[in-house]
C-alpha cells in the first residue's frame, strides 16, 4: 500500500479518533471484551485468508513479528486487565511497534483487500487497547516496568531470530529491512540497523515510562 494514500490516511484518522475516545474514560467491561474479540477475529481472519489463498508459509505467517505478539497480548490484556504484566507489555509494545506499523505499514495488499482490514484492525486495535487500559482505566505500568518489558522484548527477539534462521523468513526484520518505506531506512545497513533499533526502542520505552510516572 502506498504511504499516505487516502486509505492509509483514513486508517490513521480512525485510529486517532478511537484512541482519543477510549482514552477519555474507562468504558464498561463489555466494551473492552468486544474490542478484544474484534482484534482476535481479525487475527484469525488474516491467517485463514493466507491459508485459503494458498499463501500461508512458515517463512511469513508464524507469530514471531513483535506486532503479532502485541495483537495476542492486547486480546489477553483486554480480557484480564488485572494482569499487570500484560498491560505493561501492551503499553510499551503498542505505542512503539504497533504505532510504527500503522504510520509506515508494511502491507502489499491495497484497499479494499481483506488483508488491508485485518492489518489495521490488529495493529490499530492494539493501540486502542493500550489507550483504553492505561489512559482510560488508569492501569498504569508499575515501577521498573520498562526494564521488565525491555528484557522480555529481547527474549522475544531471540525467539524471532531462531524462527528466522529455521524458516528462512524475516521475522522482526532481522534478516533485511521491509520492502516498503519505514524508519529502518535511516538506520544504516544490516546488522547496524538492528542495534540502532534496539537503542531507539529503549529510548521510546524510557519516554513512555516517564509519561506513566507523570500520570502516576
Amino acid at each position: 500500500m502506498e504511504l499516505w494514500a487516502p486509505e492509509h490516511l483514513a486508517a490513521l484518522a480512525v485510529t486517532a479518533a478511537g484512541a482519543i475516545l477510549l482514552a477519555r474514560r474507562c468504558p464498561a467491561e463489555r466494551i473492552a471484551r468486544i474490542l478484544a474479540l474484534c482484534i482476535l477475529a481479525a487475527f484469525v481472519a488474516e491467517q485463514l485468508t493466507y491459508a485459503l489463498r494458498g499463501e500461508w508459509t512458515l517463512r511469513v505467517n508464524l507469530p514471531f513479528q513483535l506486532t503479532d505478539a502485541v495483537t495476542l497480548v492486547a486480546v489477553a490484556a483486554l480480557w484480564r486487565p488485572q494482569a499487570a504484566l500484560l498491560v505493561e507489555l501492551l503499553y510499551f509494545w503498542a505505542f512503539s511497534a504497533s504505532l510504527q506499523a500503522i504510520v509506515t505499514p508494511d502491507l502489499g495488499q491495497p484497499f479494499p483487500d481483506v488483508l488491508y482490514f485485518t492489518y489495521f484492525v490488529t495493529h490499530a486495535g492494539a493501540v486502542l487497547a493500550a489507550g483504553l487500559l492505561v489512559f482510560g482505566c488508569r492501569r498504569l505500568p508499575r515501577p521498573g516496568a520498562v526494564w521488565r518489558v525491555y528484557g522480555l522484548t529481547a527474549c522475544f527477539a531471540g525467539l524471532a531470530a531462531v524462527a528466522t534462521v529455521a524458516t528462512g523468513g524475516n521475522y522482526m526484520f532481522l534478516r533485511r529491512k521491509p520492502v516498503h518505506d519505514s524508519l529502518l531506512d535511516v538506520m544504516g545497513p544490516w546488522p547496524w540497523y538492528i542495534l540502532a533499533t534496539a537503542a531507539l526502542g529503549l529510548v521510546i520505552f524510557l519516554a513512555l515510562d516517564a509519561l506513566a510516572r507523570a500520570l502516576r
